[in-house]
């Protein structure tokens, strides 16, 4: 049995045999597939993860590499990344555990523009990178909120607790009002400093 394959080197045809009874699982092309992805699979989640919508995605494979992929196929790619998100997010039974202790943690919000039920709203993305006692850095969570605000800090810090945080030695922070106090209400001992931009 023969079927075509879409590879950043184009479409190639491969040749596979028949499995009537199931049991053989190809390893290096799965069943139905049809895009061989091992290439195009990090290019194609680098668009997507700046923001890049599916329309956008295709035209480009297609500029680039004259290959068409279909909405249902670049969905298929990219939810392979909702897991690794999710691990970094607040919701319950989406995140992982922490290490107790961290050395230097960034906390900021970034603003963004998105499109929301048809409309273009702000939306503030609290990202939390730390420093762990072995000296790496981490991405200790992402948190979507309508706008920044002390309050929000508060519920992300605790949360932070909640996952086995307990005491960050330095965090890092811009001049937002209440945000020190917030911090120093959970963490206690932690010592906060405005980074250096601020």
């Amino acid at each position: 049995m023969s079927k075509k394959l879409r590879t950043s080197d184009g479409i190639i045809e491969i040749e596979s045999s028949r499995d009537r009874s199931k049991h053989f699982e190809p390893q290096i092309v799965k069943k139905r597939e049809t895009i061989l992805a091992e290439n195009l699979e990090p290019r194609i989640l680098s668009m997507y993860g700046l923001g890049m919508s599916f329309r956008d995605i295709s035209s480009h494979l297609k500029e680039m590499y004259d290959m068409d992929i279909s909405h249902d196929a670049l969905s298929a790619l990219t939810e392979k990344i909702i897991p690794k998100v999710k691990e970094c997010g607040s919701p319950p039974g989406q995140s992982r555990p922490l290490d107790p202790l961290w050395c230097i943690v960034w906390l900021d919000a970034m603003h963004y523009k998105v499109r929301e039920e048809g409309r273009t709203v702000s939306k503030a993305v609290y990202n939390i990178l730390g420093v762990n006692r072995h000296g790496h850095k981490e991405l200790l969570g992402v948190y979507v909120s309508e706008r920044e605000g002390a309050n929000f800090w508060l519920s992300v810090l605790t949360d932070l607790q909640h996952r086995g945080v307990k005491d960050m030695l330095i965090s890092c922070i811009d001049n937002l009002k209440g945000f020190a106090e917030a911090i120093n209400s959970i963490f206690p001992a932690t010592e906060v400093q405005s980074c250096i931009v601020h």
